[in-house]
């Protein structure tokens, strides 16, 4: 018995004895983002846009297993969208916290930042968290500065696809693979046995393109760096703070205060609403409030996020 199960019967015998009569709806409704000031006054607002968490175009589960709103990528596209509408929205913050996540769902937010700088041409503030890593540092090379936490980790410029190869274990359990297939590749990833040289090469070609594809995009962000200097420092491994600053990975370290005070001279305001968006349910009293979903935080849906095999900007040590 799966833990919906075990809930739905324990509110069953619950109302049987008459210990009490609960609403609690089995479905939830995704309400429309509210605006919520955190901070600050005046008539020019700055937009707090969090990016917390894997980032997937899956949707999340909440208790019961019900529905908790939109994937991440919805909700920045919603948030922008809303964003495009208010004329006195001068400046936008993305506060990450990842370790990364999926390539297309990282390229997808990253082109939508884009398309809404170019349009709308509003400056757009990256300020790094605890970590910054992969699909989430490549979002943060769409933002025209890029601040990160004294303490942040970031970097990881590399591209990999998990795969498992079980067939030792199902040998010694007497377990047969007995795959039906039409095209000789149409398993190249199966856990069951080990990949071809052919096999090998074809998912190299694709995850050597997909790297040059997040190394363009460091180029494009970070206008000082070329190609060549970028190389050296994409082969996956993760930097600090002073280390990120001193390869121009950043421009700059500073808690989400100074990344505040950085935006603000940028577009010569002096005075501004840190604001959010939000839904009702949802609790966001300052600019630290975060999404309800942690980056340390895997659960089963984030483990089967892995499967089928996709391919991540993901740190994964």
């Amino acid at each position: 018995m799966n833990f919906r199960s075990m809930f739905i019967c324990l509110l069953a015998v619950c109302l049987i004895q008459g210990c009490a009569f609960i609403s609690i709806p089995l479905s939830s409704r995704t309400l429309p983002l509210e605006e919520k000031v955190l901070e600050g006054e005046g008539r020019d607002k700055i937009l707090l846009i969090d990016i917390s968490g894997v980032i997937s175009s899956e949707k999340k589960r909440s208790f019961a297993d019900l529905d908790s709103g939109p994937d991440m990528v919805a909700r920045v596209k919603e948030e922008l969208t809303q964003a495009a509408e208010d004329d006195r929205i001068k400046a936008i913050i993305l506060k990450i916290n990842s370790p990364g996540g999926t390539v297309t769902a990282s390229d997808i937010i990253y082109k939508e930042i884009l398309k809404f700088k170019e349009k709308n041409k509003i400056f757009v503030t990256a300020s790094l968290m605890d970590i910054a890593a992969s699909g989430g540092y490549y979002i943060a090379c769409a933002a025209d500065t890029v601040v990160a936490h004294p303490t942040t980790v970031t970097g990881s410029i590399g591209v990999i696809a998990l795969k498992f190869n079980v067939k030792g274990l199902l040998d010694k359990l007497g377990v047969l693979d007995d795959t039906v297939k039409a095209g000789d590749m149409k398993d190249i990833l199966s856990p069951f046995r080990p990949m071809t040289d052919e096999e090998r090469k074809i998912m190299q070609d694709i995850i050597d393109s997909l790297h040059r594809q997040f190394m363009d995009a460091v180029v494009q962000g970070r206008n000082e760096l070329s190609l060549d200097e970028v190389k050296p420092l994409a082969d996956g491994r993760v930097f600090t703070a002073k280390q990120a600053l001193d390869y121009q990975l950043i421009d700059d370290i500073g808690y989400l205060d100074d990344a505040i005070e950085i935006t603000k001279k940028e577009t010569d305001i002096e005075e501004a609403r840190i604001i959010t968006y939000y839904r009702p349910s949802a609790y966001k009293n300052n600019i630290y409030s975060q999404t309800s979903f942690s980056v340390f935080n895997f659960g089963e849906n984030d483990f089967l996020a892995y499967l089928p095999v996709r391919f991540m900007y993901l740190w994964n040590p």
